[in-house]
């Protein structure tokens, strides 16, 4: 009579399914710290010119074999460019544009929305009044708006990324100061006299730090495409700064005989964004047990 194997035990395959999770988890984190990485590192080895190339070497595949005896990773463009380089560059751009964009988004938002919730009152009203307006406009409308009238510019790009996106920040701080203002230990400090300022500070923006830093990574993500859209319509940063935008739009022509100059910058701006959403929602779900 053989021996029955008896099943595993379900704590063990709940470790098991639990590690897996974590490991597909970390990878799209992995991926984003990777752009990091490129974004920051690869221009310092990597010499490209946005306005230079050899017309010699315009459309070329990927892999393809230079006139200067190097390598085309990626290819090159109708001028002749390298697009790994516009890969590289590109990266480095779109990485500052966002994280310029949700500072400022951050910084605004956070001190309406928590000055709102916890005063209330006209404060309260005022900024309320305020995001309703500016939500009846679609956020890339007015991004585009802003971007056309005046020059191409890198500051006006994160201006006019800065303009809406401050209001995700500001509606999580209001919410969260409004239930913060009512726990003991707020009101405590306010019949002790503490200064309203200090309270804010002490109180509340500790508990309001994890979840907006959950809601960066999504406005994150969101600046960086709409960074890309911009420029794909030229209303973005000037002809001589690199956005993958840019590059997309440049290769729009050749779809058909030179797919690799649209495509490779695509991909990088689709898995950084979604990889981004990922470690987002990551986050999101940390901080929600952590209430």
């Amino acid at each position: 009579m053989g021996l029955v194997q008896s099943p595993a035990p379900p704590m063990a395959v709940r470790t098991g399914r639990t590690r897996v999770r974590r490991v597909l988890g970390a990878i799209p984190i992995m991926i984003f710290g990777l752009y990091v990485v490129v974004g920051l590192l690869g221009p310092l080895f990597i010499d490209y010119s946005p306005v230079g190339g050899d017309l010699d070497d315009r459309l070329l595949s990927p892999g393809s074999v230079l006139s200067d005896g190097s390598t085309a990773v990626f290819g090159t463009d109708a001028l002749g460019r390298d697009l790994f380089g516009q890969v590289i560059y590109g990266a480095r751009t779109s990485l500052i544009i966002g994280t310029l964009v949700v500072l400022i988004s951050g910084l605004v938002g956070i001190l309406v929305g928590t000055a709102a919730g916890y005063r209330r009152g006209t404060t309260d009203l005022a900024a309320s009044r305020v995001i309703d307006v500016l939500l009846a406009f679609p956020g890339i409308l007015l991004a585009i708006v802003i971007a056309g009238v005046f020059d191409r510019s890198f500051a006006i790009v994160v201006v006019a990324l800065s303009v809406t996106n401050w209001i995700g920040f500001a509606r999580l701080s209001r919410s969260m100061a409004m239930t913060l203002r009512e726990r003991d230990w707020v009101k405590s400090a306010t019949v002790m006299g503490v200064r309203r300022r200090r309270i804010i500070a002490r109180h509340i923006l500790p508990f309001i730090a994890g979840p907006t830093l959950a809601l960066a990574t999504t406005e994150f993500a969101g600046a960086i495409l709409a960074e890309a859209s911009l420029s794909f319509l030229g209303l973005g940063l000037p002809s001589a700064s690199v956005s993958w935008g840019q590059t997309i739009a440049s290769g729009k022509e050749y779809l058909a005989s030179a797919w690799w100059i649209s495509a490779i910058p695509g991909i990088a701006l689709a898995l950084l964004v979604i990889c981004v959403g990922f470690t987002g929602d990551r986050l999101t779900r940390y901080f929600s047990r952590k209430q």
